[in-house]
């Protein structure tokens, strides 16, 4: 499928009118025109009785390939799903007990909940800066965000592989906080979660699964419905005969309302292209940070979208009172620049803070 190219700018207008200044995107990212259009002519279609059933596959197939091109991963190395927890839980559920697990302290909690509540598994936590150091022999998973939600580092990727691979550990990658801005490689990790609601801009309700041709082997279709099937049409009653032969017999039955609104999401950062994406989201956080220290604020340093500082989450309420939506995450004040944004928002935000 081919896409056409759309400027930043040719992008914003045609598909944002923000009546904030929204730098919240790492909670949860602003819905496109386009999006809001699908979902609601899906949504009246399904009221008005005029259509079978409530969506359709054909826009989780497209979600699905519009994912894989954002990441660099062919579209049968694809799951599509629901959340990260969901995800996470298969990959849990492939693991022996006793296996060891090494994550990332103060990592989110779906990344590593469905690990740790198992019972039988052993966690290990170490800081993040510690993370491919820490892999060692018996290590079998290594789970981590590739940038971190409440403050914004951007994970070591090359060394914790480099150090996984030399120790025979499996890698479990969340790019919730990543895809969109960041360009990731998918395909040099065994596993990628991603909730699409943040920076990928999808409706909440759909989230990408991405597994090696090896690990697939690995993980046990403890999820699979009729959906998951090689031949899903034929297999809506009795058990599943045979499953999908691609990442898809990993696939949870879709909320058709947001595949419908992610197809059209994923297109418009395609048409924008990962480069453009990350110089402006990681130039208007570089100036934030900048801003920030010229009045008393140290941030988190580093190059990411996400700007966090530390000790400041308390002023989350007077900001979102003067209409600049940030958030507060474990003490920090976190901002999130996105393609909507612009140096206005910088200004603002920091008239605000000053």
């Amino acid at each position: 499928m081919e896409i056409s190219s759309l400027s930043l700018s040719q992008a914003v207008a045609a598909e944002f009118a923000p009546e904030t200044t929204y730098l919240n995107s790492a909670s949860c990212g602003l819905l496109p025109r386009r999006t809001v259009e699908a979902v609601k002519a899906l949504a009246d279609g399904t009221a008005a009785g005029v259509r079978g059933g409530a969506g359709s596959f054909e826009a989780v197939e497209a979600a699905r390939a519009g994912f894989a091109r954002l990441v660099g991963v062919g579209p049968d190395r694809v799951a599509t799903g629901s959340s990260v927890a969901v995800h996470a839980g298969l990959i849990a559920a492939s693991l022996p007990p006793g296996a060891e697990i090494l994550a990332p302290e103060g990592e989110f909690s779906s990344v590593v909940s469905p690990f740790a509540l198992r019972g039988d598994l052993r966690m290990r936590y170490v800081p993040l800066a510690d993370l491919a150091e820490s892999v060692r022999p018996g290590t079998a998973l290594v789970a981590f965000s590739a940038v971190q939600s409440a403050d914004g580092r951007v994970a070591d990727l090359d060394a914790v592989r480099t150090a996984a691979a030399a120790h025979g550990a499996r890698t479990l990658v969340d790019a919730s906080q990543a895809a969109g801005w960041f360009p990731l490689d998918a395909g040099a990790y065994d596993y990628t979660v991603t909730g699409g609601f943040k920076f990928l801009l999808c409706p909440r309700g759909a989230s990408f699964l991405t597994v090696t041709e090896e690990a697939q082997s690995a993980l046990p279709p403890v999820f699979a419905g009729w959906v998951a099937a090689e031949d899903p049409w034929n297999s809506t009653y009795g058990p599943v005969e045979r499953l999908a032969a691609t990442a898809r017999r990993f696939d949870e039955p879709p909320a058709f309302l947001a595949y419908h609104g992610a197809e059209h999401s994923l297109a418009l950062l395609a048409q924008v292209g990962a480069d453009a994406l990350y110089a402006h989201s990681t130039g208007l956080a570089a100036r934030f940070r900048e801003g920030l220290a010229d009045i008393g604020h140290r941030a988190v340093p580093g190059e990411s979208a996400i700007v966090a500082v530390p000790g400041l989450g308390g002023r989350e309420p007077d900001l979102a009172a003067a209409g600049v939506m940030v958030s507060a995450r474990a003490g920090n004040l976190r901002a999130a620049f996105h393609l909507y944004n612009t140096e206005a928002d910088v200004t603002r935000a920091l008239d605000v803070l000053g």
